[in-house]
């Protein structure tokens, strides 16, 4: 299983899945990150915390403990 927190910089993924439950995965779908959606990575801080992302046409960050709740393509 991939998730959204072992693509790179750069890179571009298709979310196949998500994991979690209620409030959290609530919040993740209301970011706009829903299954079929592509997910560009911008960033990743030096830390590999918060990360960077284009979705849907806007930035966003996300902290690497939710990116491991999205699973990719």
């Amino acid at each position: 299983m991939r998730t959204l927190k072992d693509v790179r910089a750069g890179e571009t993924a298709t979310v196949a899945r998500l994991h979690g439950e209620g409030p959290v995965k609530r919040r993740i779908m209301d970011m706009g990150i829903t299954r079929g959606v592509e997910i560009s990575v911008r960033k990743v801080a030096p830390l590999g915390d918060p990360m960077e992302l284009h979705v849907r046409g806007y930035e966003l960050s996300v902290r690497k403990g939710d990116a491991e709740m999205i699973e990719v393509q």
